[in-house]
């Protein structure tokens, strides 16, 4: 039910009008999300207590399944726009492993209200999103189809308009799609907004991309349901314009509004809306984007128009599996990357000749063959992963996702660095603006010994994909390669505001603390990731690690001999094990269990010359032979390495 009282809270600058539904810094208003005014609501009105994160969740979503990600994305937002930039104690405090509390004096008004519940947050409907319900129906599809390719001609024209200054320098613009705004009345629905969002995003970034630039996905999605204004956004994403759309659908007919808003000063470029029959997609499809290029009097570009032209119709069930698909791969998970498998496989089996759905198939297998403990063997998914992007490539040579899913492949599991490049630089070509290709690409450098190269393509990968938790993370192990270890920490930090429970932040927050010598900080770390990911071998033998530095020789050989028992019948251990030897000065069962991955073709090798555990063993005639055998740069010419070479 809607807040009906009038009760203010008033905290430093700040107040919080809840019959209003209104934060006010200094009188001005601040725009928040829905969601994030209910969690800002909760915690003011229960300030000084500490909630946890489940009686949070449960007060904010009571009808959905939420993890915590999704609250501790919202807490980040909050601090944005509470300016609390510091150690988080401004306003909002982190209770380590626990929740947050509210630490501002706070003023409360009176209210004549009693028609609340205890915490203040209004009660609303059903869940948006119920995974296990999420099957599509095809009638929807034709609504979202239709949505898509009238936004795809929309966002053509913004490269005709007059340009203003770019965030993005070198006169690209920088563009961002918001998720569409769900408006046929089944909640159930909004499965295609997220599905379809990525397809739009992808389909635009392609069509101008040296002039024109696409957030990515993982950012865009941070604002579904946002009611922040076009100038905040653009601030917050470096954006200059924004693409807003909804769709309504009723029986055979549909709905389809969309506007450009620029975000430098909130002017509406163009809006419109259309009514059409559903009969007919392809009719549908021509009509909607003819009428919009005519609207906003723009002409498209010979190659624009004929990208927009040669788009071939898809069978709608292969297209709704294919949105599934990258659906759960976009989850990054082992669970998340066989469902993917499963439904690209269902899209192929309904269009045999669906490049895309290829390119999603080798981008699931070649992610899932990275993951240790994968029901596939490495072998197997590194094989299909590579058969799949060429046969996406054979279908259609300009997809920058089958060119970036091939390099993965021929650099992390082949060691063919030359061909890895040329797949990189061909991605690239087709698509500057793609993130995965830059922060793969960062990886091919890093394993080269050329971090600073490594840093620029994660700084354009941050560029397109501003809130992504993976590409801030590598860019902290990759900072940290490269000795600079207080911006390093501060990126893992920063990853672990947006998501506590985000692995791959608390590893490399710890590697850098152990390059310092700060053992006991390393420890601390390792074990709070523990907490939730327990058993992970990724961080028990970074802990391993940790110990045996810090000296403490029987807590890391208890964690190796755990290691150990594990490995029987596994292959993706050897180089973790051998990390923890060579720390403890056992140089010989170190080599073993580095020969050991590189007969398994463990992924982790590449990076081999980065790591400082192996640095006692630089002089060892074995690494040397190792290294050359993965086609590495050895330790002379990585030190001969002019900064950018």
């Amino acid at each position: 039910m809607a807040i009906e009282a009038t009760a203010t809270y008033e905290f430093g600058p700040f107040r919080l009008d809840l019959a209003e539904r209104v934060l006010r810094r200094n009188n001005v208003p601040i725009a928040l999300t829905p969601k994030a005014f209910e969690v800002l609501c909760l915690l003011v009105e229960r300030h000084g207590c500490v909630l946890t994160k489940e009686e949070m969740i449960r007060q904010i979503w009571p009808d959905s399944f939420v993890d915590e990600s999704n609250l501790a994305q919202h807490i980040f937002q909050l601090r944005k726009v509470l300016g609390d930039h510091g150690s988080g104690d401004a306003f909002i405090e982190t209770m380590p492993r626990r929740g947050y509390r509210f630490t501002a004096d706070v003023k409360r008004g009176e209210s004549d209200s009693d028609d609340r519940g205890s915490s203040g947050v209004p009660r609303k409907g059903p869940a948006l999103f119920d995974e296990t319900r999420v099957r599509s129906r095809r009638k929807t599809l034709w609504v979202t189809a239709a949505a898509l390719v009238m936004l795809s001609a929309c966002a053509l024209g913004v490269y005709f308009l007059p340009r203003p200054p770019s965030h993005s320098g070198a006169g690209k613009i920088m563009l961002a799609v918001l998720p569409f705004e769900n408006l046929t009345g089944d909640p159930q629905q909004d499965y295609f907004s997220d599905g379809l969002t990525e397809e739009m995003i992808a389909q635009l970034g392609n069509l101008e991309p040296n002039h024109l630039a696409v957030i990515a996905r993982t950012s865009a999605m941070q604002y579904k349901d946002t009611h922040k204004d076009a100038r905040q956004i653009g601030l917050e994403l470096g954006v200059d314009f924004i693409l807003e759309g909804s769709v309504r659908r009723e029986g055979d007919r549909v709905r389809i509004t969309a506007q450009l808003v620029r975000t430098k000063d909130q002017t509406h470029i163009w809006a419109n809306s259309y009514d059409r029959n559903l009969h007919d997609i392809l009719t549908l499809q021509n009509d909607v984007s003819s009428a919009i290029a005519a609207e906003i009097r723009m002409s498209l570009t010979a190659q624009s128009g004929a990208r927009l032209a040669s788009a071939s119709p898809r069978d709608p069930d292969a297209y709704e599996a294919y949105l599934e698909g990258r659906y759960f791969w976009n989850k990054r998970s082992k669970a998340g990357y066989l469902k993917a498998i499963e439904y690209f496989g269902q899209a192929i089996a309904r269009d045999p000749n669906y490049a895309r759905a290829y390119a999603g198939l080798a981008d699931a297998y070649a992610l899932l063959g990275a993951l240790p403990l994968a029901e596939i063997p490495r072998s197997e998914a590194m094989y299909k992963a590579k058969a799949a992007a060429s046969t996406a490539l054979q279908l259609d040579d300009t997809l920058a996702e089958a060119h970036t899913s091939l390099a993965f492949v021929r650099m992390h599991y082949d060691w063919d660095w030359p061909g890895a490049r040329t797949e990189f630089e061909h991605a690239l070509e087709l698509d500057p603006n793609y993130a995965t290709a830059h922060e793969w690409y960062a990886i091919w450098f890093t394993a080269q010994g050329q971090t600073d190269q490594a840093l620029k393509q994660l700084g354009f990968a941050q560029k397109a994909d501003p809130l992504s938790l993976v590409i801030r993370s590598d860019t902290s192990e990759v900072l940290g390669y490269a000795r600079r270890y207080d911006d390093s920490k501060r990126e893992a930090q920063g990853a672990l505001e947006l998501d506590p429970t985000f692995m791959l932040a608390y590893i490399s927050l710890a590697d850098a603390q152990m390059d310092e010598k700060d053992y006991p900080a390393a420890i601390k770390n390792l074990q709070q990731g523990l907490v939730t990911y327990d058993r992970n071998t990724w961080l028990l033998s970074r802990l391993g690690v940790a110990y045996a530095l810090a000296g403490d020789r029987n807590q890391s050989e208890e964690i190796l001999q755990s290691l150990l028992t594990d490995v029987k019948g596994r292959g993706d251990l050897a180089f973790n094990i051998a990390q923890i030897y060579a720390v403890l000065g056992e140089r010989d069962q170190a080599f073993a269990w580095l020969e050991k991955a590189y007969q398994y073709r463990e992924g982790a090798l590449i990076l081999l010359g980065n790591r400082v555990e192996f640095e006692a063993v630089h002089q060892d005639p074995r690494y040397a032979d190792l290294m050359r055998r993965l086609g590495l740069p050895g330790v002379a010419a990585r030190e001969n390495l002019a900064p950018g070479d």
